[in-house]
């Protein structure tokens, strides 16, 4: 799960993603990154983590950090929030390996759209940023349920 900073978006994937996951007796790594280092070690911010917590999901153990490029051979799936997010990524991928990354909300069958970065909203913004990566890491856990070990980042 990638993002810009690591702490908005990403965080609250990755979350989801091991909520669902768990309760679905999946057993497969998730992480998530952020392209830039500016946020490196905090916390997510406190409207994802509060976000979050009203869902019943505790996200307040992660640390933002930078995507490497051995996360791209580590990881079975890159998940971009956004499309700059996912064309940055590329830069990372050798040869073969784009496949590995996507649009989150294209891997999870809801099209080419982006998540909106909630950074600069309201705690409106970030709910619906939680709904729209809820429904996508349930699309994506009701994809992978054939499988029981994999890498997400």
């Amino acid at each position: 799960m990638v993002c810009l900073g690591n702490i908005c978006r990403s965080p609250l994937a990755e979350g989801i993603m091991k909520h669902k996951l768990q309760q679905a007796g999946i057993d497969a790594h998730v992480d998530s990154a952020g392209l830039l280092n500016y946020h490196t070690g905090s916390m997510p911010d406190k409207r994802s983590v509060n976000t979050a917590g009203k869902h019943g999901i505790d996200i307040t153990y992660q640390r933002a950090r930078c995507i490497t490029k051995s996360d791209i051979h580590k990881f079975d799936y890159i998940l971009a929030m956004d499309k700059s997010n996912f064309e940055n990524l590329l830069e990372y991928a050798d040869k073969g390996e784009e496949s590995r990354i996507s649009l989150i909300l294209d891997f999870a069958g809801l099209g080419k759209k982006e998540v909106p970065d909630p950074y600069y909203g309201n705690t409106g913004d970030f709910e619906n940023v939680y709904y729209l990566l809820d429904d996508a890491c349930q699309r994506i856990v009701d994809k992978l349920k054939i499988s029981s070990s994999l890498n997400l980042v």
